[in-house]
């Protein structure tokens, strides 16, 4: 079975941690440990933090596609890092949560960090395995909300070219 599939069917990671596991960590162990979100959001891409993390091929995005339950469980994944960095889904749209964002923030909006590419890769899959409208809801707030007000200078214009392509670049 495809490792990506197994995991979110309610298999382990490398690690032996499962997605449900990973999902309950507090804020601070979502930061400070940096090869769980490779399996989180697989890319067709391989990790140079992560060599041993699965790539996502096309049985993947069929597998996907087919289970609603999949899709589900990366959507619950995907709620749980909205709320790491401190936005929110709400009708269809991803915003900045006015209550949590200011102190979330200070964890990530900081020039070269490393949650840019770890906020470039959630887009990425999330389009690669069939939740567009959610990367490009993800990518609208990213760009026109937090990159042009509190973002503002604190966001490398290189960054703001990868979340640009990002979800294009899912369904290559």
């Amino acid at each position: 079975m495809d490792a990506i599939v197994a995991f979110y069917s309610g298999g382990r990671d490398s690690e032996g941690r499962t997605l449900e596991a990973i999902l309950a960590w507090e804020d601070d162990r979502l930061e400070a440990v940096h090869d769980y979100i490779q399996w989180l959001f697989p890319s067709r891409q391989p990790s140079a933090v992560n060599p041993f993390a699965p790539l996502v091929t096309d049985d993947t995005v069929r597998a996907f596609a087919r289970d609603p339950a999949l899709a589900n469980r990366l959507t619950q994944a995907f709620q749980r890092m909205l709320r790491f960095y401190g936005l929110r889904s709400r009708d269809h749209r991803v915003e900045i949560d006015e209550h949590t964002f200011p102190a979330r923030s200070r964890v990530w909006l900081t020039p070269g960090n490393h949650n840019h590419l770890r906020l470039t890769r959630i887009m990425d899959s999330l389009s690669a395995l069939g939740l567009r409208a959610e990367a490009r809801a993800l990518q609208r707030c990213l760009i026109q909300d937090v990159a042009s007000g509190p973002g503002r200078g604190r966001i490398a214009p290189r960054t703001i070219e990868f979340w640009s392509r990002a979800v294009s670049a899912g369904t290559e």
